[in-house]
């Protein structure tokens, strides 16, 4: 399983880099090993025991990797939180997971404290100064560790909550085996090395940064840089370094390292592995980035519930607006969403995805769990897309974002790449809202540009020029910003609730 490569790294390499936060003192997997070991021991003299929900509130920092990996290793389960939720949010999701103890941040200490009754599972709560030494506060508990390594793969390492995009969040369980087969897949599929040197720019208690990211370079055995936050002007400046192999980036990020290239070129072509994912890759970003950079992104699709599932290759044709090709051990199919019958190459309906890096199931909703599953074992994603003759998959949006006006499908993306041409527009996001006479009409928002002039019949007239009439915006709207979470990704559902009425 992940940890006993994670192990198996401690005892062949103690001495080697494994983690270093910007300029403080690097951590070796030695000094990892050992310091896991100790907060493991911690844990147990805390109360916690195998199964128990450990949940942690902090900013980026060292506890917060500690912590996650002894849970796993004592057989807790390990409940990352965004540090930016409020406390009615937190209170949702430590009463739904039924945490035992939490780790905060200290500024949150009277924030938090006043929620603690409304929370009878909640037995401890642990504030901290994550600048503070963790090693300090975990010195006494050395000695032999008192826990073996979870031996069952099907056991639950960690709880995901989902963006609560059609209902309140769900805690996806992620097993100790699908942490294993995914981050075994990206090993193969994106060419880990032991020299490979990490960017890392994301945040922390999502997959993306945390599995995808993190486990990966630590699987491999290779270094990972945890830069606090995302700074384009820092980023770019040790992407050009040539100290770094690896970088791993959502659509946002890369928009502003272009933006702060502006007319100058970098030669990036050293850098072994730049990814986007989270959200669709723009083209204009995908051509943008080869001309400025030397480089083409490598873009790849994963889930909360998943991990990583498609990716275009490390050697061979990364394709323009596609996800790429089935991770290895990862089976993948189009559906009809209505019969739920395999669709030939083309053809657009549900993506399903099947696996041993899918997860087990929704904490504490079996309801939901069954609806997510076919009765043969296939996830519903929920995201529309098109198998390509030789096998690349190009998503076309959530199911849920499909609209239908007058009888006839519209995917937001394809009218959200029309747009983006438009010489006013810098971001985009088309919705369906409710119309009398057709079902629906799409509506286009729309970020302008600095200092462009446009308005709502320029708009729609240079979609029709573009687009069949029925797909062109029949309404355009104008915002300064999009609702977004934490790694940029738009919120649709946000936005039909504000604009639609």
């Amino acid at each position: 399983m992940f940890l006993d490569a994670l192990a198996e790294r401690y005892r062949n390499q103690p001495d080697k880099v494994a983690i270093q936060f910007s300029d403080d003192p690097p951590v070796s997997y030695g000094g990892l090993a050992d310091t896991v070991n100790r907060t493991g021991n911690y844990l147990i003299s805390l109360g916690i025991a195998p199964g128990d929900r450990v949940a942690a509130q902090l900013p980026k920092c060292l506890p917060f990797i500690y912590l996650h990996l002894a849970a796993a290793q004592i057989g807790a389960i390990f409940l990352p939180l965004n540090p930016a939720y409020p406390k009615a949010e937190l209170r949702y999701f430590l009463a739904d997971s039924g945490a035992r103890l939490l780790f905060a941040d200290r500024q949150k200490q009277a924030e938090i404290g006043a929620i603690q009754s409304e929370l009878p599972a909640l037995e401890a709560l642990v504030f901290i100064n994550p600048a503070d030494s963790w090693e300090s506060r975990v010195a006494r508990h050395s000695g032999e560790r008192r826990h073996p390594l979870p031996a069952d793969s099907d056991q639950t390492a960690m709880l995901l909550y989902t963006s609560g995009t059609t209902s309140r969040p769900k805690g996806a369980q992620i097993t100790h085996g699908n942490l294993t087969a995914n981050i075994t897949a990206l090993h193969e599929a994106w060419g880990w090395r032991a020299d490979d040197v990490l960017l890392h720019a994301l945040p922390i208690f999502h997959v993306h940064g945390l599995v995808v990211a993190l486990h990966g370079a630590l699987h491999a055995g290779a270094a990972a840089v945890m830069l606090p936050a995302f700074d384009a002007a820092t980023v770019l400046g040790l992407l050009c370094s040539r100290r770094f192999t690896v970088f791993m980036g959502v659509p946002t990020m890369h928009r502003r390292l272009y933006q702060q290239a502006g007319d100058q070129r970098y030669d990036l072509s050293g850098m072994r592995l730049l990814t986007s994912g989270s959200d669709r890759l723009p083209d204009d970003l995908f051509f943008g980035y080869q001309q400025t950079f030397n480089v083409t992104l490598l873009e790849r699709y994963g889930m909360t519930e998943t991990g990583m599932n498609l990716s275009n290759p490390l050697h061979g044709e990364r394709r323009v607006g596609s996800v790429g090709l089935p991770l290895p051990g990862v089976s993948a199919r189009i559906v009809d969403p209505k019969t739920e019958t395999p669709l030939p190459a083309g053809e657009v309906g549900e993506l399903q995805i099947k696996g041993a890096h899918v997860f087990k199931g929704y904490w504490g909703q079996p309801e939901k769990t069954a609806e997510a599953f076919t009765p043969d074992g296939w996830l519903r994603t929920g995201d529309m897309g098109a198998r390509e003759p030789d096998g690349y998959y190009t998503l076309k949006g959530r199911a849920k974002d499909l609209i239908i006006t007058g009888g006839l499908n519209v995917y937001p993306p394809e009218v959200e790449l029309a747009l983006m041409e438009h010489p006013a527009v810098a971001a985009c996001a088309v919705i369906g809202c409710p119309d009398e006479e057709w079902g629906e009409q799409v509506v286009a928002v729309i970020i302008p540009k600095a200092d462009a002039v446009t308005n709502e019949a320029e708009i729609c007239a240079f979609c029709r020029e573009q687009l069949a009439a029925y797909k062109a915006p029949r309404r355009v709207l104008f915002v300064d910003e999009f609702p977004a979470n934490a790694l940029g990704k738009v919120q649709k559902s946000k936005l039909r609730e504000a604009l639609c009425g």
